[in-house]
């Protein structure tokens, strides 16, 4: 039997997920603003989870329909048969997510839902699943428009951002997701350098090597699919055991770490301990003093400045000295920039070949390419790819 999830993913991210879903196994794959709908058995649900790096969520879609008001949401809801989704044992959180609706309050029609799920419950079980806001064992989601409604249960349970291996975050930490999809979209494929000069906790260096080596992201953690009545547990075993490697190191695989903050290096090798990433390379080194590893390679960063340091002088300052290096050092780097400051391109003196949007949790940034090519103003063969269409980060 086929089934409808939709992995939800920070906006800007929709198309690489698309491809990424497609690898996975899933079907009939629809892009829409802030996620991806695919098609499949429900074991792939367990797949996706286990081994998506871009998704947020895996929401497994149980109904729909039309409504005008909270009622009628109480209505289409009581319809739906929860008990045979999960057990009354289950402790449960109702969301409700909506865009351009006519409810006048979340809250009271979050409440008449929650209300006509357990009705549902004291009808089949003649007992009420308790709610719990803050580690419920299933939440059920509810996307509502102008007068359409989707009823989701959420699959994942906590994020899937949230891998497991980050032990300790600086300052407004780059999420994991976010990290692997600028991967993906930077066409790095590991058998390049790569290079964060202001490495901060490592979340570009520990996604790469993940990457790099083939280890599921989520192989460290647990999934609230394990909660619902359908969950068999020898699929998802036999899917677990097949994405399970061994971890070894990757012949030519070069990563390199820096940063001048010895607390943010701590806190990275922190991070790596008990992974088995051998091959990232850390140094306590000021960004303006870096040497290039290598002759070529992926500069990948989300540089702790913009709104995090807050000084608009400090700023202007350091933008031309980071923009000089890059034209003095990295010929024939490719350089990939996230940041929330849009003044960055005028500042660094350097015009970007590609602006993509992109939100890091809340805050709306921009991932900046530019092409450092060396000897003058010839175009790399990566320029000559865009201009063709073949993005090298979609395959």
């Amino acid at each position: 039997m086929m089934e409808t999830f939709f992995a939800t993913c920070p906006r800007g991210l929709e198309e690489v997920l698309s491809h990424e879903l497609q690898e996975l196994g899933g079907q009939e794959i629809r892009s829409t603003p802030g996620g991806v709908e695919c098609q499949g058995p429900f074991s792939l649900c367990y797949r996706l989870n286990l081994e998506s790096r871009i998704a947020s969520r895996i929401l497994w879609r149980v109904g729909q329909g039309w409504y005008r008001d909270e009622e009628d949401l109480y209505r289409l809801a009581s319809s739906l048969p929860w008990p045979e989704y999960f057990s009354v044992d289950c402790h449960i959180k109702v969301r409700i997510i909506a865009q351009h609706s006519p409810l006048k309050s979340l809250e009271f029609a979050t409440l008449r839902v929650k209300d006509a799920i357990c009705d549902r419950f004291v009808r089949a079980t003649h007992a009420r699943p308790e709610v719990s806001k803050r580690q419920p064992d299933i939440q059920i989601v509810v996307f509502v428009d102008e007068d359409h409604v989707v009823w989701y249960i959420d699959t994942s349970g906590d994020p899937l951002f949230k891998r497991g291996w980050r032990k300790v975050a600086g300052e407004a930490p780059i999420r994991e997701n976010l990290a692997a999809g600028i991967l993906r979209l930077s066409g790095w494929t590991g058998e390049q350098v790569l290079l964060d000069p202001m490495c901060g906790a490592g979340t570009f260096l520990i996604e790469a090597a993940l990457i790099a080596k083939g280890i599921a992201p989520g192989s460290g953690r647990e999934f609230a699919f394990r909660h619902l009545q359908n969950f068999d547990q020898t699929t998802w075993e036999q899917i677990r055991q097949e994405s399970i490697k061994p971890i070894s190191p990757v012949p030519g695989l070069s990563i390199f770490g820096y940063d001048e903050d010895a607390n943010a290096l701590a806190m990275a090798r922190r991070n790596l301990e008990g992974l088995g990433l051998e091959d990232i390379q850390l140094n306590q080194v000021d960004v303006l003093d870096v040497t290039p590893p290598g002759p070529k390679g992926f500069l990948v960063t989300n540089p702790p400045y913009g709104v995090r340091m807050g000084d608009r002088l400090e700023l202007e300052e350091w933008y031309p000295k980071f923009g000089n290096l890059l034209k003095q050092r990295f010929a024939g780097w490719d350089v990939y920039v996230l940041t929330a400051d849009s003044r960055l391109p005028k500042l660094i003196h350097l015009a970007p070949s590609r602006k993509i949007p992109l939100f890091n949790g809340p805050l709306e940034s921009r991932l900046y390419e530019f092409q450092m090519v060396a000897g003058g103003n010839r175009k790399s063969a990566r320029q000559a790819r865009h201009q063709t269409g073949n993005n090298p980060g979609l395959r």
